[in-house]
């Protein structure tokens, strides 16, 4: 059995915000529908990203999902999950942050981004936009980045899906930004 596969049979993708806790996938794109109803003339953009963070005994691993109305807020929320053992592989760890952006990102796939999109649709000549990415928390520059050696894979399997535009670093501020910050403090393991 694969690492992923292992993983999946234990993850129960339940994400929380500052004000919310154990939502299931149905209800956060409840809230991300109600947030772009209260504006739907907007420009939108929907992001998801990972990042991870070593620590003793296990890698900790915090998925992001933002929409963000440009200029005028956002809804956020994120789920944690941790790996019993210390991934010191520097191409493990992101391939695993990509494939765990890619599975929520399968949850809001085509059908569901056109929910998002219908609601914007009667604005579309008034500025309403809806873009799509899944941030790689990875650098491009390898003097700077240990990561960048491993970009274009990783970008290569964000576009293999179609639906989503692949942002790394700097722009990838939903997986360097807003779920790094949530990867601070270890997890208490409940499977090992």
């Amino acid at each position: 059995m694969t690492m992923m596969n292992t993983i999946s049979a234990w993850d129960e993708l339940s994400f929380q915000n500052l004000s919310e806790r154990d939502m299931s996938l149905d209800h956060v794109l409840d809230r991300i529908l109600k947030f772009i109803s209260k504006d739907p003339k907007g420009a939108y953009q929907f992001v998801i990203g990972t990042d991870s963070q070593v620590h003793r005994g296990q890698t900790k691993f915090v998925t992001g999902i933002v929409i963000h109305r440009i200029g005028r807020g956002a809804w956020a929320c994120y789920r944690q999950l941790a790996v019993p053992r210390q991934l010191t592989s520097i191409r493990e760890k992101l391939m695993l942050e990509t494939s765990f952006s890619q599975r929520v990102a399968g949850y809001f796939d085509a059908g569901v981004l056109t929910r998002m999109e219908d609601l914007m649709l009667p604005y579309v000549y008034q500025g309403a936009i809806l873009e799509t990415f899944i941030d790689i928390d990875a650098g491009t520059e390898p003097v700077i980045n240990k990561t960048a050696i491993y970009v274009q894979e990783m970008v290569d399997r964000v576009e293999a899906m179609g639906m989503y535009a692949p942002r790394v670093k700097p722009e990838a501020c939903v997986a360097s930004s807003y779920a790094n910050r949530f990867t601070k403090n270890r997890m208490v393991l409940l499977i090992q």
